[in-house]
């Protein structure tokens, strides 16, 4: 039995009414807006990081109610350059957001972030209190190393195991004790090749397991050579780097400075990529937030459920 009203699906395809480049140093970052240019704005956080925001990132938002703005984040999507690890942190990521809402002239705005976009949001929430009116977060990830070892080195391995053959074919025996790691050696390697087939297997490992039930379009889709490329260096770059935190519980130490901001928090029960576990911490630190479990579904946003409990949300502050 579904726990759900099934109207709450995708609102319909749109295409923006603006879009541009802001300059920030090297980087040039791609953003768009769309819906009602009077709503109230929002800006969707994709995740990865690497993963680019996207079409389908736009149809969360009721467009007659919201002003969409939605930006590929340094190195991927529409971004420029490609792939370019240069100045790109969490922090660096921060402050483009502060820029583009600088530069649309918006007083606050909600934020809208999933996986990778929910580590996201937390820090510029957490950077920017003043300007967030309020949070909606799915799939949450802390980017802390016992998140880091379930997903690249051991425990989703025991789930997909024929998925995670492809991912370690990739990496000698003799260097399987740190795949992350293995990793960054061929990302950082002469061999193009090599790297290739590397972010594509990359890519595909999370694109396999981040639906309840198998999504062949998914994967086919991730193992792109564009968008596999961005995906995995940037992933990779970022992890090696445990996501740039002073400490690996900065974002759930920080909470208090986002007490008083309603959010609520959307979490796939069978989520294999980002464990539910990892949601519940965040909730325990911060009840004020509400935590709404979807009983049947994984980590991708466009699960069934998944979808149905964020539009939810977005029609529940669409008034606010």
């Amino acid at each position: 039995m579904k726990l759900f009203n099934k109207k709450n699906k995708l609102f319909p395809s749109i295409e923006p009414f603006d879009n541009g480049y802001l300059k920030r140093g090297v980087h040039e970052i791609y953003y768009e807006q769309c819906g009602n240019p009077e709503g109230k704005p929002i800006i969707f956080l994709h995740g990865g990081p690497g993963g680019g925001a996207g079409s389908f990132s736009r149809r969360f938002f009721d467009p007659k109610k919201y002003r969409i703005v939605l930006f590929d984040q340094r190195g991927c999507g529409k971004s420029k350059p490609h792939t370019c690890l240069e100045d790109n942190t969490t922090w660096h990521l921060v402050e483009d957001i502060e820029s583009i809402r600088k530069e649309l002239k918006i007083e606050k705005w909600l934020v809208f972030g999933g996986s990778w976009g929910s580590t996201l949001a937390l820090a510029y929430a957490q950077s920017h209190p003043n300007v967030v009116s309020e949070l909606i977060l799915r799939g949450i990830f802390m980017l802390r190393q016992k998140e880091l070892q379930w997903f690249y080195q051991y425990g989703a391995s025991e789930i997909y195991p024929e998925a995670w053959k492809g991912f370690i074919e990739e990496i000698t025996e003799d260097k399987r004790s740190n795949l992350i790691e293995a990793y960054r050696e061929i990302f950082n390697g002469e061999d193009q090749e090599k790297k290739l087939r590397a972010a594509k297997a990359w890519s595909k490992w999370e694109a396999s397991t981040s639906f309840i039930n198998h999504n062949p379009e998914a994967v086919q889709d991730s193992v792109n050579s564009e968008f596999a490329l961005a995906f995995a260096l940037i992933e990779n770059h970022y992890f090696v780097n445990k996501g740039f935190l002073e400490y690996e519980n900065q974002l759930l130490d920080n909470i208090e400075k986002i007490r008083d901001i309603p959010a609520v928090i959307v979490q796939g029960r069978y989520d294999v990529v980002c464990p539910p576990t990892t949601a519940y911490e965040l909730h325990s630190r911060w009840p004020e937030a509400e935590l709404k479990i979807a009983p049947f579904s994984g980590h991708s946003a466009f699960e069934e459920e998944i979808t149905h409990l964020l539009i939810e949300a977005t029609d529940k502050f669409a008034n606010n």
